[in-house]
């Protein structure tokens, strides 16, 4: 029995073109290995523009940042694959 998909999430902005890029590497990883993607407009909170602002890409994979800036594909896929081996076993996060 598998468990939960790991949750790729996005913190973006409009008019970035790094988001966009970003985006664009998250969604091709995912035809690699399964996930769930939330993409978050930071500009929709006052919080996430304090602690995002100008840093933006920033992606968290199951809670814990991944990448600033720049999301490396490769990485992102072997760390995506190892989540999803722990769940497996069953001592993955849930």
């Amino acid at each position: 029995m598998s468990g939960p998909l790991p949750v790729v999430r996005l913190f973006s902005r409009n008019d970035c073109h790094l988001c966009d890029v970003a985006k664009a590497r998250i969604e091709s990883a995912g035809r690699r290995v399964p996930f769930r993607l939330e993409v978050v407009d930071i500009d929709g909170d006052a919080g996430l523009v304090a602690r995002y602002n100008d840093r933006v890409p920033v992606v968290h994979v199951n809670g814990e940042e991944a990448f600033a800036y720049r999301v490396n594909e490769k990485v992102l896929v072997r760390k995506l694959k190892s989540l999803s081996k722990r769940s497996r076993r069953g001592y993955g996060r849930g």
